[in-house]
């Protein structure tokens, strides 16, 4: 299993969704937890001016942005497809 940590930007965006999204978001971590879900979630990793993050969808809309290091990921922005160019 691997260990969720969370960058204060992604909490304070976090916040900031709907109840049904928020849940939504907590669900669709849960399962990053375990590397067997990341094909599920469509992990992928970040080329041009995000190189080294990696990035995987909540739904059609919503995407993560993290990093990870080791058995370590951490949660740095949530958002539309607008996350990508912070």
């Amino acid at each position: 299993m691997l260990e969720i940590g969370f960058k204060p930007s992604f909490i304070k965006q976090f916040k900031q969704l709907e109840k049904d999204l928020r849940q939504e978001v907590e669900e669709k971590i849960e399962l990053l937890k375990d590397k067997r879900n990341h094909a599920t979630l469509k992990v992928h990793k970040l080329h041009g001016p995000l190189p080294g993050y990696w990035s995987f969808s909540v739904n059609y809309k919503t995407k993560i942005v993290f990093e990870q290091s080791g058995n370590e990921i951490v949660l740095l922005a949530i958002g539309n497809h607008d996350v990508y160019k912070n």
